[in-house]
């Protein structure tokens, strides 16, 4: 397949697959004088799962934060909770503020 295939494949641009290749992770062919490149299928593919592989292996040593309560007892997902440690109280709801 052509380089510019190759691009829309994996959704990048041509001058990012020529890069690719000309640092030996996406393995090419040039044909002919004019300087053609082409990219076997099973080279793109081959490609592709070893930055499946790359990308979970990042995954496990980089966990997303964001799915991790911060507080252990929970009280972040109780917001009841959050406001009575905080002191804060949800917008507009009128918990915990005092009205004196």
């Amino acid at each position: 397949m052509s380089m510019a295939d190759a691009a829309h494949v994996l959704g990048i641009s041509v001058a990012q697959v020529y890069a690719l290749v000309r640092r030996g992770e996406l393995p090419a062919i040039k044909i002919g004088g004019r300087g053609q490149w082409r990219v076997e299928i099973q080279g793109l593919e081959g490609y592709i799962d070893k930055a499946f592989a790359a990308t979970e292996v990042f995954i496990k040593q980089h966990p997303y934060a964001g799915d991790e309560p911060a507080d252990p007892e929970g009280a972040d997902a109780d917001p009841e909770a959050a406001n009575q440690s905080t002191g804060k109280a949800a917008e507009g709801a009128g918990v915990g503020v005092d009205v004196d």
